[in-house]
């Protein structure tokens, strides 16, 4: 009841350490099939375009695996960055983050958080091209 996103997210990253630690594409396996899953159990569960309720974090376990895959393996400090920047995007929702939240129905509940996940994911790759043994 308090923090559902952050909560969602803190298991999501627990959830995709263990799958990167299993093989190398269960990540990015996992956060496809909760994309799509996403897209298609929200308009069930959710009838209402304009709602987003808090118990519904399919959207933060997607953008957060998302986040994730271009970690390239599982330590602290990259766990750490996936997380912390994934939350302040999705929180201050920049550019088209908020451009994606403001839509109706699974697109702008699942979008926002994609689009979330998909810029740490860059930063990320980024940061390992820049700094090859930081994330290491």
């Amino acid at each position: 009841p308090i923090a559902p996103g952050t909560a969602g997210s803190i298991v999501a990253l627990f959830a995709g350490a263990a799958l990167m630690r299993l093989h190398p594409l269960a990540l990015p396996a996992a956060a496809a099939l909760a994309c799509v899953a996403g897209f298609a159990a929200i308009p069930r569960a959710v009838p209402d375009p304009d709602a987003d309720p808090g118990w519904v974090v399919i959207d933060e376990a997607a953008g957060q695996w998302l986040a994730m895959v271009t970690l390239g393996a599982v330590t602290l400090t990259g766990l750490a960055l996936a997380f912390t920047l994934f939350r302040l995007l999705d929180i201050l929702k920049p550019g088209p983050i908020g451009w994606a939240d403001r839509q109706h129905g699974p697109f702008g509940i699942m979008m926002d958080d994609i689009i979330a996940g998909g810029l740490v994911a860059v930063a990320i790759y980024a940061v390992r091209l820049a700094w090859p043994g930081l994330l290491a």
